[in-house]
């Protein structure tokens, strides 16, 4: 068969590929046999952001001559030349900033136990939309309520676990889960996770150690340049077992059989994984197609939600200690005037003993630290969610559904805590209300109680008395 005549009639850059049949149903090499013009060129004469690792074009090379070695590729080209199965895909492949719309068609000719099909490929180096939802019904209507249900009023999370829910029912998965990758401080954490009914994979939270971050990190190597990964039988888990023998180690030690693994990437930052586990091989290429979608929808929704969290963040926490700042208190005070709950309230008044005289005669960077260490002695007793720094040398803490008992065990807990912190010490004052929303006047009553307390300190201890003892006073 003249494959050159075949692949010069098509003007989309093209190549013929062999795929080895084995005897026991996988495959061996496989292996660029001719491509025509627009193909050589872009190994020999590639655009900047699309180098393959030679520029030398070889007739039947192995294809890894070119490419990583890319799993789903390989896939792609079993199915078509083996099966006889057309393979439309449409996808971005990390080792590329751009899009790829490909075709795979199998070709009847074989030689023995070669057999063939033809690639061909068109690049976009912008996502294209129209490519992006020319989908089957099925897979539109799974990704249209996807969308629809990120549009809903709920809580982000709440709404993220109904989607993991969904997909898990798609893949007719075992387990399904979003992974969120804090990669400045090399951290993971699960957003959401859903199972089947029986599974007896355990819960994420089982594996996730300061160790975890490690494996995940490694994934990005295992999914080597590709869009994602697929595992479907002994022969893919084996290229695990290859490229990552620990991530291998720990699948099949929890039980994984198979395993479709996307990382959710938006503007080239890696946010996290979703991956199923234990799926439906029999609707593998139609998991492949609708997460190649999700995911792309997912990522740039976890992108606005992050950013939206670090813009919370820098809006109500105070940098320097880095508790809650007062603005976020007077938020959270409005709401508990308001609330409709039936809790109780107690309000702890912390102010810090000694700062003014720190200052003075250490200076600034000193008195910063003490207010840290102060910070930090409260954080050892309370959740960082209830401590607020009201402003200067003062904190404030809030706690909800608490015993007037609590409230003063609490108190103790923290006269002991800033022991640990050298001149750490705290004039404090505490009081309780058995109404959430009488919350205003539990913080002035802990307000009166703490200079109460703060005054007997400086009695005791003139020599760190400040210049002014009371600022609401204006007394010296």
């Amino acid at each position: 068969m003249d494959f050159q005549l075949f692949v010069d009639s098509v003007p989309a850059a093209a190549c013929v590929v062999s795929v080895e049949k084995l005897e026991n149903g996988n495959y061996g090499k496989l292996r660029i046999v001719t491509g025509n013009k627009p193909y050589i060129d872009s190994i020999e004469r590639p655009a900047d952001n699309l180098t393959m690792l030679t520029k030398k074009f070889i007739p039947n090379s192995e294809y890894t001559n070119y490419l990583t070695r890319d799993m789903n590729f390989e896939d792609a080209c079993y199915n078509a030349a083996i099966n006889k199965k057309c393979i439309h895909a449409y996808a971005h492949p990390a080792r590329f900033d751009v899009w790829f719309n490909m075709t795979f068609l199998p070709l009847v000719y074989e030689d023995g136990n070669i057999c063939y099909c033809v690639y061909i490929m068109e690049v976009n180096f912008k996502p294209d939309a129209k490519r992006l939802s020319t989908i089957s019904p099925d897979i539109a209507s799974a990704v249209l309520e996807t969308c629809i249900k990120l549009r809903s009023p709920d809580d982000f999370k709440e709404t993220m676990a109904s989607i993991c829910n969904d997909l898990r029912d798609l893949c007719d998965s075992e387990h399904c889960c979003i992974l969120l990758m804090d990669t400045e401080n090399r951290k993971c954490s699960v957003l959401c996770e859903a199972f089947s009914a029986g599974s007896k994979l355990l819960p994420m939270e089982h594996y996730i150690d300061d160790g975890f971050y490690d494996i995940a990190d490694s994934w990005k190597d295992t999914i080597s340049g590709s869009n994602c990964i697929i595992v479907k039988n002994e022969h893919d888990m084996e290229i695990v077992r290859e490229r990552n023998p620990i991530w291998h180690k720990s699948i099949t030690e929890a039980g994984g059989r198979t395993i479709v693994l996307f990382p959710l990437e938006f503007k080239n930052e890696l946010l996290g994984y979703i991956w199923a586990i234990n799926f439906s091989m029999e609707s593998a290429d139609i998991i492949k197609e609708t997460l190649e979608l999700t995911t792309f929808i997912l990522a740039s929704e976890l992108y606005s939600y992050r950013l939206i969290d670090k813009l919370h963040v820098l809006s109500s926490t105070d940098m320097l200690t880095g508790v809650m700042n007062r603005n976020e208190m007077n938020n959270y005070v409005d709401a508990l005037a308001k609330s409709s709950s039936e809790k109780s309230v107690g309000v702890l008044f912390a102010d810090l003993n000694g700062l003014k005289a720190v200052n003075d005669g250490e200076g600034h960077i000193a008195g910063d630290q003490l207010l840290k260490n102060a910070a930090n002695a409260l954080r050892d007793v309370f959740a960082i969610h209830e401590i607020f720094r009201a402003g200067g040398d003062e904190f404030v803490v809030i706690l909800t559904d608490v015993t007037e008992e609590e409230l003063h065990e609490k108190e103790v807990k923290l006269r002991r805590a800033s022991e640990k912190y050298g001149n750490v010490v705290f004039a404090i004052g505490a009081a309780y209300d058995s109404d959430v929303k009488n919350v205003r006047l539990a913080l002035h009553n802990a307000d009166e109680l703490m200079y109460v307390d703060k005054k007997q300190y400086y009695e005791l201890h003139p020599e760190k008395k400040r210049g002014i003892i009371d600022k609401r006073r204006g007394t010296e």
